[in-house]
């Protein structure tokens, strides 16, 4: 079978600027507020299609009898507070393509800085760890602040050449305190191509 791919130690190379870059914050501690602030409409949405119904989320007698300031919000929905606004008002629009499966030409969930990354053709997820310091409550806001890179593993796999990338951050809230503690790690690379005919 012919495969026709960069050299093993081609690739690599162009890595290690990546791979020297461990330990540096690519967000210099920023903090990236999120748009909405928790909100008992917005924590009904997310429970309700998921049938939770923990009196905590909905009731704040029950709550506050419970301990808490006021309603609190699922765990699992913390992070989506954190995310800026996909477009604003006065803003140019976000898909300027109409071709099948275009991309917005921007969003708050794509790094601004990516450090040193050489250009790669994919990426996706492969998990994800919160720890949650505490419960969070109606009226806050919530941010992510700062995205250290804390590893980053070269590996050829079938889909192809790149690195496991892991970052950390932090989840925080407007009242100046840390809520979730976060790690989240992606594979980021080329593909292998591949002869069809040796298929």
């Amino acid at each position: 079978m012919s495969i026709q791919q960069e050299s093993v130690s081609d690739w690599r190379e162009k890595w290690a600027p990546m791979e020297g870059a461990v330990g540096t914050d690519f967000a210099d501690a920023e903090i990236r507020w999120g748009i909405d602030i928790v909100e008992p409409a917005t924590i009904r949405r997310y429970v309700e299609p998921l049938e939770i119904d923990s009196p905590i989320h909905h009731d704040g007698d029950v709550a506050r009898s419970l301990g808490y300031d006021d309603i609190i919000a699922p765990a699992t929905a913390v992070m989506s507070y954190t995310i800026p606004a996909m477009w604003a008002p006065g803003e140019p629009p976000l898909f300027v393509d109409a071709a099948r499966d275009s991309q917005p030409v921007r969003s708050p969930i794509q790094n601004e800085n990516s450090g040193p990354l050489p250009p790669v053709k994919g990426f996706f997820a492969t998990d994800l760890e919160i720890d949650f310091v505490r419960p969070v409550t109606v009226g806050e806001r919530m941010g992510r602040r700062g995205r250290k890179l804390i590893a980053c593993d070269l590996k050829e796999t079938s889909v192809g050449h790149g690195a496991f990338l892991q970052y950390e951050s932090e989840i925080v809230s407007d009242r100046g305190d840390v809520v979730a503690r976060m790690k989240s790690s992606i594979f980021v690379y080329d593909p292998i191509m591949r002869d069809r005919a040796a298929r």
